[in-house]
């Protein structure tokens, strides 16, 4: 059992609110994920300026990667350093710092991840602070891997993406073998990294958004309701059972999904709002 939240804002005027509205959201499912969380924010100027690419590490301090990386800037976010530099500044840090773990990557976008109270986290991240247009976040409740930072959803694999995941991949070390086979590397044994290693390689070789999620639904066995983002795009998308909880609103103003009801119940307009359980394997694209 895993909490998830996610807000994408279709009005410019809430952007200043997201990071307090997302914190809201994620307060309302401590109980489903107790151990750890994370979240993903899309366009906050501290966290991901513009014009900057953008990096989330864990295994490394503010001051380690910028005297690494001369000329980037680091923040730290409890656990995570995020780190701002040049287009090249992933291929940089992988070679600068070869023992971090790259949880995030890309340009508008930040992961940040820790364990303990998710309540606890958001204030340490700052969250409540953040502003921008869309933001996922996850509350874990460990049963496939170990409780660390690493093993924290979101897993961002590929540039600007992230997934969150409430259930469990029965499948899962099988097509980890088959990743593995074509080249794919992974950073833990969680089962969630295999379904966000999956999309971003069906993302690369050519697949949009919604066929890459298709193509899960065909190829992984279990149950899972999934949130899952990227730089223009919000998708949800539940198993053939559909057994973990999902409810989405959505009004002129935003669209919003959640594990909860009362995790929808913090948001302007709710009462206004278009509410409804996603089917059973249809995927929901919302782009921006």
């Amino acid at each position: 059992m895993c909490g998830i939240v996610g807000l994408h804002l279709r009005e410019p005027s809430l952007e200043p609110r997201l990071g307090e509205l997302l914190t809201a959201m994620l307060g309302q499912v401590v109980e489903r994920g107790p151990d750890s969380a994370g979240v993903a924010v899309y366009g906050d100027p501290r966290l991901s300026p513009p014009g900057r690419a953008v990096v989330s590490l864990l295994g490394v301090t503010p001051t380690e990667a910028e005297a690494a990386l001369p000329g980037a800037v680091a923040v730290a976010a409890d656990a995570t350093t995020v780190v701002h530099g040049d287009t090249d500044l992933l291929t940089a840090i992988q070679a600068a710092l070869p023992h971090a773990t790259v949880i995030g990557s890309g340009v508008d976008m930040a992961v940040l991840k820790g364990t303990g109270n998710p309540v606890e986290l958001a204030d340490a991240f700052g969250l409540s602070t953040v502003t921008g247009w869309q933001g996922v976040g996850h509350t874990r409740m460990a049963t496939e891997s170990a409780v660390t930072p690493e093993g924290a959803h979101p897993f961002s694999v590929g540039p600007g993406q992230c997934l969150v995941h409430n259930g469990s991949f029965a499948n899962h070390a099988t097509i980890r073998r088959e990743l593995r086979a074509q080249g794919v590397e992974f950073d833990s044994e969680n089962d969630s990294e295999v379904g966000a290693r999956f999309i971003a390689h069906q993302l690369e070789q050519g697949a949009d958004l919604e066929k890459a999620l298709r193509l899960l639904c065909e190829r992984f066995d279990g149950f899972y309701t999934l949130l899952v983002s990227t730089g223009d795009s919000f998708a949800v998308v539940r198993d053939a059972i559909a057994c973990k909880p999902a409810l989405v609103a959505e009004t002129d103003a935003w669209v919003a999904m959640a594990s909860e009801y009362r995790a929808l119940d913090v948001l302007p307009g709710i009462e206004h709002a278009r509410i409804f359980e996603p089917e059973p394997e249809e995927v929901y694209v919302w782009r921006r």
